[in-house]
């Protein structure tokens, strides 16, 4: 029996999942959890790294006497990163992603190197808090910490540092940086040099599926675990979760959500034209140089966060309470554009969703289940003008939406999606990021031989669950009005 240890962090959580593997299936294992909190420090929002790798810590232990473990991988979300010193020593916490340092530094970068040539070279979607832009406003506005900087390390990578020692950067997740020439798989001169970026920060890339090292001599002997390695899995959550998109096609459409929705296709070359461009779709580096043809939509953070102010405010709904209350509720009176700036920063978004339907002339959400139902229909609508953009650009027409992650519990979400897309959704697996992750170590020691033989594991070992579209014609007039609020 195969051991190997998952480390899957996301927005808000963290796990460490054991997946057994008997040559025919995987079965997963949770060891332990944790909660992932950033903290708000005067006018800066960090990561709290360091309770991060205690977690990390503790995932080991906790596996270690569950009965031990062959190797160990590590995902994240993408685009943060921490600076190091001279003596390798973490400058300070890594800054969050929705920070409001990263405000409007796309256009700042435009004036440096034009979009198009931005587009060209790295295949990337155009969003303020992409690692190149945070790095420019690092340079403006606190040149002397980037001074200090000898080396910078994703989020995935700091931590495998943590664990091995070595410094490198995963494929995967360093595509997501926008510094990335994609048709060389390396960092790009012109990005660097065009930004005013020291280059020299920029660790090795390596491909997903290279064991970086073992655990070091020092957390051997204080956690008393043997030299294990670590693997460079996919380090970026969607990458590992696209690993374990149960399709049969070589040609299939997915969404992965979570937090975030992405919203794609696997290809074999970045589509970098017009467009593309245009649509604002990223191309991202995979397991064996693939491409994840996709877009960022804004996921289930908008029922997240509203979570979060109603239980500020005394009503703590459960998510199945916010279902049933939009079940509830009369279908189609508003919608907003979840991608709106309005809604990226913590806060009050109930306030921000009734805003943007009274600027918009729209009947404002008057009820919890009236929100909530905005919510969903939006994302809905979303993802079918997502679907057809990504269609367009691919000149290929998908029959069926394979839809991974934390999101698959989201019932209601997954057939307002169906009726939307006018196409059946196929839902599953949950625990997508976990079992990629674990596919590449697989893959990574010998045991899988393939992507496609995985993912036919997973086919067959997983409970998938299908949503037949309905209710096309209210869908159609629903689509119509959808799209003047883009």
């Amino acid at each position: 029996m195969k051991r190997v240890l998952a480390f899957d962090f996301g927005a808000s959580s963290g796990r460490a999942i054991i997946g057994s593997f008997d040559g025919e299936k995987i079965q997963l294992h949770e060891v332990h959890r944790f909660s992932n909190d950033p903290v708000q420090v005067g006018d800066t929002l960090y990561w709290d790294v360091l309770r991060l790798f205690h977690e990390i810590k503790q995932g080991i232990l906790k596996a270690k006497r569950d009965g031990g473990f062959d190797s160990i991988g590590i995902d994240t979300w993408g685009v943060d990163f921490g600076l190091l010193d001279a003596d390798g020593k973490l400058l300070e916490n890594p800054v969050h992603y929705r920070d409001t340092r990263n405000h409007g530094m796309v256009e700042q970068a435009a004036a440096l190197i034009p979009k198009e040539e931005m587009y060209a070279i790295t295949g990337i979607q155009f969003m303020d808090f992409n690692t190149a832009f945070q790095l420019l406003s690092l340079k403006q506005k606190r040149p002397a910490l980037l001074g200090q900087a000898k080396r910078l390390l994703l989020m995935p990578d700091l931590f495998v540092y943590f664990l091995t020692g070595k410094q490198i950067a995963e494929y995967s997740i360093a595509t997501t940086t926008q510094l990335i020439d994609l048709q060389t798989g390396d960092w790009s001169p012109r990005m660097t040099e065009a930004l005013g970026l020291p280059a020299e920060i920029l660790p090795p890339v390596i491909q997903p599926g290279t064991v970086v090292g073992t655990l070091s001599l020092a957390l051997q002997k204080e956690l008393g675990v043997p030299a294990v390695p670590v693997v460079a899995v996919c380090g970026h959550d969607t990458q590992s979760a696209i690993c374990a998109v149960p399709a049969k096609e070589k040609d299939f459409a997915f969404i992965s959500s979570g937090t975030w929705s992405l919203f794609g296709t696997e290809t074999d070359a970045p589509i970098t034209g017009e467009k593309a461009m245009a649509f604002n779709v990223t191309n991202e580096g995979g397991y064996g140089k693939s491409v994840a043809f996709l877009k960022n939509i804004c996921g289930l953070w908008l029922l997240q966060e509203s979570r979060r102010q109603w239980q500020r405010e005394g009503k703590d709904y459960t998510f199945a309470d916010l279902e049933r209350l939009a079940l509830a509720a009369a279908p189609f009176r508003s919608f907003i554009d979840p991608d709106a700036p309005a809604f990226a920063s913590p806060g009050d978004l109930p306030a921000a969703i009734a805003t943007f339907c009274q600027k918009t002339g729209q009947p404002v959400p008057q009820t919890t289940g009236e929100t909530v139902r905005c919510v969903y229909e939006s994302l809905a609508l979303k993802y079918r003008r997502t679907l057809e953009g990504i269609q367009d650009c691919t000149g290929k027409r998908y029959d069926k939406l394979y839809v991974v992650g934390g999101g698959t519990k989201d019932r209601l979400l997954l057939q307002l999606t169906a009726d939307s897309c006018g196409v059946p959704v196929s839902a599953g697996p949950v625990e997508a990021t976990v079992l990629g992750n674990i596919l590449v170590q697989l893959l990574s020691s010998g045991d899988i031989a393939t992507i496609a033989e995985g993912r036919a594991m997973i086919r067959g070992g997983e409970p998938l669950t299908e949503y037949i579209p309905q209710h096309s014609a209210a869908w159609e007039s629903a689509y119509a009005s959808f799209l003047k609020y883009l």
